[in-house]
């Protein structure tokens, strides 16, 4: 893992919102799920990713969200990145301002989401970003869902000319893929979904995760993490146990009925029951029943009882 290399690495635990039958956030159960994960011993926490619903917020929201985390993390001495996505353009370089005066490690953004942009608009963005952010640095993040994936190829170059993008939150590939992103994203720290973490970590590609596997358990995946210095083969028998265990209980959700990609984190997150987080999520999104994660907690502890801690 490049931990020597990037000050941002390892095992990122996503701040997830309590959501209410009105649809309002309890904002006291999100200060217990902080509390929780910072006693978890993660290597950091993160805001607003795609399961922290940043694009199902108003600005005031936002601003609450991240001032209660920038004043626990900072507390605790917790590093944090806060999340400045948003679809929108101009809310989205707004939203970065506010989250720079906060201090954190790392701000993660997206390319607007609208209409894609080119190479160069892309670049003309992030640079813009990166003035806003006043030196902290930035991640960007390009998920499978985004209108522009950006091969490793295409991602290096734009990253090249934007050197305040220290990190790249996106999905991997095959050994071609592996391949490509040691060619053109060495410089780069690289986030990898949190169930294919040790073999990004065996490619000499990871930096680490913003991971879906601590939605399911913060301190499991922080001890999962922790074995992959010491002993990548094992760590490798467990990413293919987890893997199993997606494919065969979480993405049928998504291929069969269509639910988010927050929905299957939130289920989860549900089905560890570490803390006060339940499957809702906003309106207009479905989530997933609650009865649902008590059944695939009973297979999880089967399956994957040295990650259900």
């Amino acid at each position: 893992m490049k931990s020597g290399k990037h000050a941002i690495s390892g095992n990122w635990a996503s701040l997830l919102l309590p959501i209410e039958a009105d649809d309002s956030i309890e904002f006291d159960k999100l200060g217990d799920e902080i509390d929780i994960l910072i006693d978890a011993k993660v290597d950091g926490i993160y805001s607003n990713g795609t399961a922290g619903e940043f694009h199902n917020q108003t600005e005031e929201e936002f601003d609450r969200i991240q001032l209660m985390l920038t004043e626990r993390c900072q507390k605790a001495g917790m590093p944090f990145v806060i999340g400045a996505c948003q679809p929108d353009s101009t809310i989205m370089l707004n939203r970065l301002r506010r989250a720079a005066s906060l201090d954190p490690a790392g701000i993660q953004v997206i390319l607007p989401d609208w209409w894609p942009l080119t190479d160069r608009e892309a670049i003309d963005y992030l640079n813009r970003a990166s003035e806003i952010a006043s030196g902290i640095p930035l991640i960007l993040y390009n998920p499978p869902h985004a209108k522009r994936v950006l091969s490793p190829k295409e991602l290096g170059a734009i990253l090249a000319a934007t050197p305040v993008v220290t990190g790249a939150k996106l999905a991997d590939g095959d050994a071609n893929w592996y391949a490509a992103a040691r060619a053109h994203l060495h410089r780069v720290a690289l986030f990898l979904p949190g169930h294919h973490l040790a073999t990004g970590v065996k490619e000499g590609v990871a930096a680490g995760s913003f991971s879906n596997v601590a939605c399911l358990s913060p301190r499991g995946a922080q001890r999962w993490t922790q074995l992959m210095h010491e002993d990548i083969n094992a760590a490798l028998e467990i990413e293919q146990r987890i893997c199993k265990f997606m494919d065969e209980h979480i993405v049928p959700f998504r291929q069969k009925a269509g639910y988010s990609n927050a929905a299957l984190d939130k289920l989860l997150a549900a089905i560890g029951n570490w803390g006060p987080v339940s499957t809702r999520l906003r309106f207009p999104y479905r989530w997933i029943g609650e009865g649902e994660a008590e059944r695939l907690r009973t297979v999880a502890k089967q399956e994957l009882g040295d990650i259900m801690i």
